[in-house]
C-alpha cells in the first residue's frame, strides 16, 4: 500500500498534475537546469574575457580590422559584414524554432517538419561559417612582425593603410625545411614555415621609403593603432624575432595572443554547443518524420530541444557583443 502511494506521488510531482514544479515536466525541468548551469559557465569565460579585455584595453586587436572577410569578395574590405550575417542567419533560425515548437502544440506534423527543417539548415550554415572565419583567421591576412618582448609590428601605406607583407617583401631561397614527423625525432613535428624571414622583410622595408609600420598601441580617442614615424621604425625591425602569418594560440598577426586563444575558446565552445544542438534537431527531426509524437500524442520533444537552441542563440548574442562590438 505504501509502494502504492509513493508511486503516485512521485507521478504526480513529475508526470503531471497539481504538484508539477513550476507546471514543467521532468524532462523540461533537468533542461532549464541544464541551461542554468551552462549559463554560468559562459558567464565566467565571458566574464574572464572581459577583465582581460579591460585590462589591456590600449593595445587590445580591433575587431573592424580582424574580421574583414566576405565570401567571393577577395581583397574587398567588409569588416563584420559576414559576422552579421552569421548572427542574423542563427537569429532567424530561433524564429523558425519558435513556430516548431507552435505547431507541435497544434499538433500539426507536417508544419513542424518544414520548420525544424529550416533550424537544422540555418544551424549548418552558421557553424560553416565559423568554420571558413576560423580559417581565415588561422591564415592571416597581411602578416606581420613580432619583436623580442613579444609585440607585434604591422606595415603600413603613406595614408596608413595596412599592407601585406608579400606586397613589398621578397623572400629569398633557404635550404632551411620544416620539419616533420618523417625528418624527426618521435612525433616531433613544428608549424608551417613562414613564407618570408624577417630578413626578407627588413630588405623590403628599406627599398620601399612609403612604408611605415605601427604597433599594438591603440589610441582610445581615435581607435586606431599608434604609426610610427618613417626614421624610427627602423629601430623597431631591429628587434625583430620572427615573421608571424595568421594567428594560433602561441602567436597572432593582428595583435596581443590573448585575444586569439580567447577568440579559439569561447567561439569553439559555442560552436561545439551549436553542432550538438544540429545533431539533436536532426535526432527530433526524424523522429517527427516517422509519427513518434503523434503515437505519444505530445510535441513536447520538440519543445525541449528548443529551449536549448534558444539558449544557444542567447549566448550567441553575448559573445557577439563581446568579441566584435564592444
Amino acid at each position: 500500500m505504501e509502494a502504492n502511494i509513493a508511486t503516485k506521488t512521485n507521478a504526480q510531482t513529475w508526470g503531471g498534475g497539481d504538484n508539477n514544479p513550476l507546471g514543467a515536466s521532468y524532462g523540461k525541468m533537468m533542461m532549464w537546469f541544464f541551461i542554468l548551469s551552462d549559463a554560468l559557465t559562459f558567464s565566467g569565460f565571458l566574464g574572464a574575457y572581459g577583465f582581460m579585455r579591460f585590462k589591456f584595453n590600449d593595445s587590445w586587436p580591433i575587431a573592424e580590422e580582424v574580421f574583414t572577410h566576405f565570401p567571393f569578395l577577395h581583397g574587398v574590405p567588409a569588416p563584420m559584414y559576414y559576422v552579421a550575417f552569421m548572427t542574423f542567419v542563427l537569429i532567424f533560425s530561433s524564429v523558425t524554432m519558435v513556430l516548431a515548437v507552435d505547431a507541435g502544440k497544434a499538433l500539426d506534423k507536417k508544419k513542424v517538419t518544414f520548420y525544424m527543417l529550416l533550424t537544422i539548415i540555418g544551424g549548418i550554415i552558421f557553424i560553416g561559417s565559423q568554420a571558413w572565419e576560423w580559417k581565415n583567421f588561422i591564415n592571416g591576412t597581411y602578416g606581420a612582425v613580432e619583436l623580442n618582448d613579444g609585440k607585434i609590428i604591422q606595415f603600413v601605406n603613406k595614408d596608413g593603410k595596412q599592407v601585406a607583407l608579400e606586397s613589398f617583401a621578397k623572400a629569398n631561397h633557404s635550404e632551411r625545411t620544416q620539419l616533420t614527423r618523417d625528418k624527426g625525432m618521435w612525433f616531433m613535428s613544428e608549424s608551417a614555415i613562414p613564407p618570408f624571414t624577417v630578413n626578407d622583410v627588413i630588405e623590403g622595408f628599406e627599398a620601399h621609403p612609403e612604408l611605415s609600420i605601427r604597433t599594438e598601441k591603440v589610441n582610445l580617442e581615435t581607435k586606431e593603432k599608434t604609426i610610427v614615424p618613417r626614421d624610427q621604425a627602423m629601430s623597431y625591425l631591429k628587434e625583430a624575432r620572427t615573421v608571424v602569418m595568421g594567428a594560433n594560440l602561441q602567436v597572432n598577426e593582428y595583435g596581443m595572443p590573448l585575444f586569439a586563444d580567447f577568440f579559439f575558446f569561447i567561439t569553439g565552445f559555442h560552436g561545439f554547443h551549436v553542432l550538438s544542438g544540429i545533431v539533436l534537431n536532426i535526432i527530433i527531426f526524424f523522429n517527427v518524420i516517422i509519427g513518434t509524437y503523434d503515437r505519444r500524442g505530445s510535441y513536447e520533444m520538440v519543445e525541449k530541444v528548443g529551449l536549448y537552441w534558444h539558449f544557444v542563440d542567447l549566448v550567441w548574442v553575448f559573445v557577439f557583443t563581446f568579441f566584435y562590438l564592444v
